[in-house]
């Protein structure tokens, strides 16, 4: 499963690159608006630093398929080929799957909230699909059950489409998918963190620490002992 970080902070997105095996971004407008900069601004900063190689996830605003076809045309000049367009999936948005999959141009399918806007996504020619999993389970329904359904259907029609699972509020529902082999998952840095952040370890390295110290003497390591 790949690791994407949901979020535009770019000072975030270099700490957790730094630590994390992290495969690339993902922005949507919400969070642009977060962090007051001007779009193009911060998603050029962000391709600078991750590179041409990783994946960057830029969503469009209008709501005809004219508009996104623009929109569309405009963000892979300005960001690279190997950026991704979000799109969402509506019927005119499922016009611009189809006409962008014949132009080359890779495409997220996004705001899914239903396995049967997932699978038409994947049929019109979408590399990715993103169901909002924590969303989905404010609505009553089971996300992660959704997200694992669409991985299925995917699989059993013969889809090159992944699973890009969006809308996390847990390290548990990350591992539920990982567990499955979902695609890709994008997750906020504080997920992120969660994802290795445990008590029992930090007590366990610390009591290692203590043992070494008795041993060695306060302060030493594997560097200074004989």
């Amino acid at each position: 499963m790949k690791l994407i970080i949901d979020d535009v902070n770019i000072e975030k997105i270099k700490d957790v690159f730094s630590i994390f095996p992290i495969d690339g971004v993902t922005s949507n407008p919400s969070i642009l608006y977060k962090y007051g900069k001007q779009p193009y601004e911060i998603l050029r900063e962000i391709r600078e630093f991750i590179g041409e190689n990783s994946e960057l996830h830029v969503q469009v605003i209008s709501e005809s398929s004219e508009g996104m076809l623009k929109e569309a045309h405009k963000i892979i000049k300005e960001l690279g080929k190997n950026t991704y367009v979000k799109i969402p999936v509506t019927r005119e948005g499922l016009k611009v799957i189809k006409i962008l999959r014949k132009e080359e141009i890779n495409v997220t399918a996004t705001a899914i909230y239903t396995q049967m806007q997932a699978y038409l996504a994947g049929k019109a020619g979408a590399q990715y699909a993103a169901p909002y999993v924590n969303r989905i389970d404010n609505l009553g329904a089971n996300g992660v059950q959704v997200a694992k359904d669409i991985h299925d259907i995917f699989e059993k029609n013969n889809l090159k489409t992944e699973v890009l699972a969006a809308s996390f509020k847990n390290s548990q529902q990350v591992l539920e998918l990982c567990k499955y082999g979902i695609g890709a998952a994008t997750i906020s840095p504080d997920v992120i963190e969660g994802l290795i952040k445990n008590a029992c370890v930090d007590v366990a390295v610390e009591n290692f620490k203590k043992d070494f110290e008795i041993l060695c003497g306060q302060g030493n390591t594997m560097l200074n002992c004989r």
